[in-house]
């Protein structure tokens, strides 16, 4: 896979790192060069390892190559190298353990949830913001904090939702994740209404939990494998599974390469990949049928990285979108450069996350829009934050509350008038 890599030069443009500092090795060839050496006998050094770090794994950059190199592959098998031959200091390890320990376990994440309610509403929030001193103790548990979205009451769904409106058109599986779970529960509702509303049974497992994205994106190569055969086991009973977080998605896809090498699960993890759907690319392939009402207002799309680099799926939230009456879609400029989420990219990377929430929030504003789409609910909270340090006054949802307020006849202003995606006013 390295040899692949011709140093052309066209993944430059896309490489949001290099974009940033203009420096070599912060861009796909310049890693590639350093995996190379590394592969030839290099030690991982601390300016080696801290190069690799810094890339946000994007997949721009495979988007844009024309010899096909497969960077995507490549970071990560040199993050795992990382993380099994790289000591890092103690204060890394802490912020790294403390963020694997919590996010891929949603009751952990949920017993989160009270405290951090009183937190948003004492008023101490501002308090603690206004005192710096979560940047004084560590730029990530400050970036942790911020990224934190508003917090209203969380609708739990049942097991299965039935469908509406006729005769059922199919039976899917939905991944409630783990960050989507529980500070945007008001998307998992809508994603179930609208798959409902468009004559679909609605399996919602009760044993799903983390899908491993998290930890495959950053080098946590077995606590991955652990994550995707419970997930394996949770969803086979079904002909299809339908995920609104783009970077799960993107990681159940990879399941089939995750698990080729365990007899034991190769062919089970093949067949889940296979039946894995976004759910823009879903709701395409299987055809709209409820009717769709009148929604006035204008729309930015954001692609999310792990959707249209690593799904392909790029025009189906935007045909999905451009399907509603009265609705009007402007594009973002420079949509394939990330906005700086990537993940746990912004937490243990904060300041370069900084500078490309900035940039996307600054493209944001300038279609003018009233709303900022998104399928991701790491990018919802990057660009949210970075708006919010712009004093921009646009709100943020995610495609299926779009069209949940659509099929259901809901004004505009119940979107235009919240603050991200599972806020407050949800």
């Amino acid at each position: 896979m390295l040899d692949d890599c011709v140093h052309c030069g066209f993944c430059l443009p896309t490489c949001p790192t290099y974009v940033l500092w203009g420096e070599e090795m912060d861009s796909p060839r310049g890693r590639i060069h350093l995996m190379r050496q590394h592969e030839e006998g290099a030690p991982l050094s601390l300016p080696m390892v801290e190069h690799f770090d810094r890339c946000l794994g994007c997949m721009a950059c495979v988007t844009s190559c024309p010899s096909g190199v497969q960077y995507d592959k490549l970071i990560e098998t040199t993050r795992a190298e990382v993380e099994r031959e790289h000591p890092r200091s103690p204060k890394e390890r802490a912020i790294r353990e403390a963020v694997f320990r919590l996010f891929p376990y949603p009751r952990r994440l949920h017993a989160l949830r009270g405290p951090l309610r009183a937190y948003q509403k004492t008023g101490l929030e501002r308090l603690v913001r206004r005192s710096g001193v979560l940047e004084r103790l560590s730029p990530s548990l400050a970036a942790m904090e911020r990224l934190a979205p508003p917090l209203g009451k969380a609708p739990r769904l049942p097991e299965r939702v039935a469908a509406r409106g006729g005769e059922r058109r199919a039976t899917v599986g939905m991944l409630t994740g783990c960050v989507q779970r529980e500070f945007f529960p008001g998307v998992n509702a809508a994603t179930a209404r609208v798959l409902a509303l468009e004559g679909c049974d609605v399996v919602i497992p009760k044993a799903q939990g983390c899908c491993g994205a998290l930890s495959l994106h950053s080098g946590r190569q077995d606590e991955a494998r652990a994550f995707a055969r419970r997930t394996v086991e949770a969803f086979e009973a079904v002909d299809v599974i339908v995920v609104n977080a783009a970077g799960c998605g993107s990681a159940m896809k990879e399941y089939e390469s995750l698990l080729a090498d365990d007899p034991a699960w190769a062919r089970r993890a093949a067949a889940l990949s296979a039946k894995t759907r976004d759910l823009a690319e879903f709701l395409v392939e299987l055809g709209p049928r409820a009717p769709r009402r009148p929604l006035p207002v204008t729309v930015a799309y954001h692609d999310a990285c792990h959707l249209s680099h690593g799904q392909g799926v790029r025009d189906q939230p935007r045909a999905l979108l451009a399907a509603i009456p009265e609705l009007t879609v402007r594009e973002i400029s420079s949509p394939d450069v990330c906005c700086g989420s990537a993940g746990t990219y912004n937490i243990f990377q904060p300041e370069a996350a900084a500078e490309l929430g900035d940039r996307k929030a600054g493209d944001v504003r300038v279609t003018e829009a009233e709303l900022l789409v998104a399928a991701n609910p790491g990018c919802s909270m990057q660009i949210a934050t970075a708006l919010g340090r712009q004093g921009a006054s646009i709100a943020v949802a995610h495609t299926a509350e779009v069209l949940d307020a659509s099929l259901r006849g809901r004004p505009a202003s119940a979107l235009r008038g919240r603050g991200g995606p599972g806020g407050r006013a949800s």
